[in-house]
């Protein structure tokens, strides 16, 4: 199915073009508190008393009585327009598309490498499940049916895709027997035509990218609002009139407010509603995560049509999301508990990681003091893991935000406090590379060394603000013969022109320099010195983790109505594919879009084949006992994320040294 025709958009005076004029003035104007993240601690609090909880409540209750709502939350939502195909943008607009037939929903970006990336089989982002979706929501899917009934004798030849609907609906009548579903058309879609589905939409949601600040007020600190102006403006001269505009991005406090002073300076005649609604994803996780959620934070005003619109959003995620999980804050609660979240889950990373040092000091083990602490109600047992330190893109550009607002705030002590995670995190990086140091003789000249992980975790190919990168560039200082780099889910190039950006070409060995890029893990091992283990992969690990054992999955049948949810059948989709070993076993996908013949991804999977590398090594588990047995003597893993079986590895010869474990070899 072909995308519907796009209606030209609601003003002429704008174009795409306005996305390729990107102000780079001060995202903190003097004087202006509205378009600056800048606090001013009397009128924020001026501002939060203003939303009082009764206010709030009292407009909640005339809005849900008011007849526009009730239309509203069964017809109104029809088109949504997600600005930003990233890592936010793109997840969230499939798992919404997949749970909302009826709603179509377009993911616009500028970039049309990465448009047309979408739109293939090969996707932009790994994360598990998240293809899935996208065959769904973006192909359509044939009509299938399957037994309402668990079977362990369950097989692929119960399973039906036929177009045989009138013996499915016989079967329909006793739902206890056989559950049929009809095809489904296409209704995810990208565009590069930002202007014109914007226009079309009911909602639009702005996912761009939010960095830290490099250069002007607020350098090293503020967040970077460029992008979300720029494309804001756009939004303000293409929505038409009634819109709803969310912030899906991570912002400072009071980002809301520029953005509907924007609408309400371009479009004065037009009302619009700015939501906020955070997202809560980890990265490699991002599709359970959206599947079940433990909240969506929808932050509005305390207006009427505030509340109305809060209702809306509210509408699209009751398909799947209970509405005891679905929580109204007013705007500026919302826009910072997206930062202080992040900033308690660093938080906990620094401290654990804190205790690991001491650990190492006094001969505990790091691991069994985070059990000990996690059977504790009041702690829990989630970010207690010891390691390298925490990445990627959120915990320290959201800390540095949080610290700017309170810098802004006139609050030094608070800036201060949390200014110290950052350094712990810092520190801890550089003291398991000094540890790596001294269990080899202090040098590396004449060595080889893997680093097992690049990106800044598991089960992700984001490479941004990777703890392996900052490792690396230590390493680098001590002139070894090699730094060898596998990652199962990084693609090769993306870690050059990181490693490029931050360290220069120089260091790449293509270039004479010392760093080279691995296919295959058991290549980039073979005549190690020593072997570095940064992300916590599966692949890497001596055994299984709880959560990827099968014995854990359950059949989610039988279903106590005549038509499941879209996740409740796509819990039956991962079930069945898990323990019958095979793909689509619903036989409900279409085929996927065909890449043309010079296509370069398929080029280099199909040369990476010839080549003996293999395409990918995704779920793969490494031979540690192959690994061992090619590594030079003495047999050094560094375990820098705590996956590795002691017992195990020496079994194998090999000395391990892992993070928050003491190590009395030789007496060091």
């Amino acid at each position: 199915m072909e995308p519907l025709e796009m209606p030209p958009p609601a003003l002429t005076l704008s174009s795409d073009d306005m996305l390729n004029d990107i102000s780079t003035a001060p995202t903190t104007p003097d004087g202006s508190l509205t378009f600056s993240p800048v606090l001013q601690a009397l009128r924020l609090r001026e501002a939060l008393e203003d939303n009082s909880r009764g206010r709030i409540q009292r407009a909640r209750a005339e809005a849900r009585s008011s007849p526009a709502l009730s239309g509203a939350r069964n017809s109104e939502v029809r088109n949504i327009c997600c600005v930003g195909a990233g890592y936010v943008g793109g997840p969230t607009a499939a798992m919404i598309a997949f749970q909302n037939p009826h709603i179509k929903v377009t993911v616009v970006d500028r970039d049309i490498t990465r448009i047309a990336q979408w739109k293939s089989k090969h996707l932009p982002i790994h994360e598990p499940g998240l293809q899935l979706l996208i065959r769904i929501a973006r192909d359509g899917a044939k009509d299938f049916s399957f037994p309402n009934q668990p079977s362990r004798s369950f097989s692929e030849d119960t399973l039906s895709s036929s177009s045989r609907t009138s013996s499915c609906t016989s079967q329909c009548s006793d739902h206890g027997e056989q559950l049929y579903f009809p095809s489904r058309t296409p209704n995810l879609f990208f565009s590069t035509e930002v202007a014109a589905c914007i226009a079309d939409a009911d909602i639009v949601m702005i996912a761009v990218n939010t960095p830290t600040k490099r250069r002007g007020l607020g350098a090293g600190r503020a967040t970077n609002m460029t992008a979300l102006e720029a494309v804001t403006r756009v939004v303000a001269l293409n929505a038409k009139p009634g819109a709803i505009i969310v912030e899906k991005s991570t912002v400072p406090c009071r980002t809301a407010d520029m953005i509907q002073s924007i609408m309400k300076c371009l479009r004065p005649d037009s009302d619009f509603e700015v939501l906020s609604n955070p997202e809560f994803l980890a990265e490699g996780t991002a599709i359970r995560d959206l599947l079940h959620p433990s909240r969506i934070l929808v932050g509005s005003s305390s207006t009427p049509s505030g509340v109305r619109a809060a209702e809306m959003l509210s509408s699209v995620y009751e398909s799947w999301v209970p509405r005891s999980r679905i929580k109204t804050t007013n705007t500026y609660s919302s826009e910072l508990a997206k930062l202080s979240a992040n900033a308690f889950l660093a938080q906990r990373i620094s401290s654990i990681n804190s205790i690991s040092a001491i650990c190492e000091a006094v001969g505990a083990n790091v691991s069994e003091i985070s059990q000990s602490m996690g059977l504790d109600p009041r702690i829990g047992n989630q970010f207690l893991k010891s390691g390298v330190g925490f990445g990627g893109s959120c915990f320290k550009k959201d800390i540095l935000s949080l610290c700017y607002i309170a810098t802004s705030c006139g609050l030094p002590e608070v800036a201060e406090y949390w200014e110290q995670v950052l350094k712990i995190n810092a520190w801890q990086s550089s003291r398991f590379v000094r540890r790596v140091l001294k269990h080899l003789n202090g040098t590396l000249i004449a060595k080889k060394l893997v680093v097992l992980g690049f990106a800044f975790k598991g089960g992700t190919g984001d490479v941004r603000e990777s703890p392996s990168l900052e490792c690396i560039k230590e390493l680098l200082e001590d002139e070894p013969k090699e730094i060898a780099i596998f990652d199962p889910y990084c693609k090769p190039q993306e870690v050059r022109d990181e490693i490029e950006r931050t360290c220069g070409k120089d260091v790449l060995i293509e270039h004479g320099g010392v760093v080279e890029v691995y296919l295959d893990p058991y290549e980039a091992c073979a005549g190690a010195h020593a072997v570095l283990v940064m992300t916590d992969s599966e692949e890497f690990k001596t055994s299984l983790s709880p959560e990827h054992r099968s014995f854990n999955l359950k059949d989610p049948r039988p279903f106590d109505r005549l038509h499941p949810k879209e996740s409740e059948v796509l819990e039956l989709e991962v079930f069945l594919e898990k323990t019958l070993g095979i793909s689509d076993p619903l036989q409900r996908y279409v085929d996927e879009p065909a890449c043309d013949e010079d296509c370069d991804t398929c080029c280099k999977i199909e040369r990476n084949v010839n080549e003996g590398g293999g395409a990918r090594h995704e779920n793969l588990k490494l031979d540690w006992a192959r690994i061992a047995y090619h590594l030079a003597m003495p047999k050094w893993v560094f375990d820098g994320r705590g996956v590795l079986d002691a017992d195990i590895m020496t079994e194998l010869g090999v000395n391990l040294v892992s993070v928050g474990v003491a190590n009395d070899l030789h007496g060091r």
